[in-house]
């Protein structure tokens, strides 16, 4: 088993920012874990997020893995008109930092709507929980803090 370092960390996050951007969604589905969890928790106040994406408000909120393959289904299907045409999207992560086998990071997200010729960037603070499986690093839970949380659209998965 090959220990988690800060470069294969980064090189995953870089990867992850890279399937977003070109709409590679089954191979960016591949990097998470069945049972993992993806959340951008609320602001409860300017200075507290929500805790507990079960009993209070979140942006965004996939319990498995299954949940978020259904949204891309939704995005690939045409069936979820708010999101058709798709915002191009610019990833930069930055900040990376390895604690154990949790990564936190920055990020900062450049997002294009065509429909309506704007554009918008979101930036915040991640953290992705890695587990070994099948000799290769996985995503088992991502947390994304929305620092800009005044959002001008709709808010997607492939937006944060």
């Amino acid at each position: 088993m090959t220990a988690l370092d800060l470069a294969g960390a980064t090189a995953l996050l870089v990867r992850e920012a890279a399937l977003l951007d070109e709409r590679r969604w089954a191979e960016w589905l591949a990097l998470y874990t069945e049972d993992a969890v993806f959340w951008v928790p609320a602001w409860k106040s300017e200075e507290e997020p929500t805790a507990d994406p079960l009993t209070e408000i979140s942006l965004i909120y996939y319990d498995k893995r299954e949940r978020l393959a259904e949204r891309v289904w939704r995005l690939e299907s045409g069936l979820s008109i708010a999101s058709s045409p798709l915002h191009r999207t610019a990833h930069v992560v930055s900040g990376v930092r390895l604690e154990g086998e949790t990564v936190r990071s920055t990020w900062t997200v450049h997002r294009y709507d065509p429909r309506r010729k704007s554009q918008h960037v979101f930036f915040g603070r991640a953290e992705h929980r890695l587990t070994r499986l099948d000799g290769d690093w996985r995503i088992g839970a991502k947390t994304v803090w929305l620092l800009n949380d005044l959002i001008p659209t709709v808010l997607d998965f492939y937006m944060v």
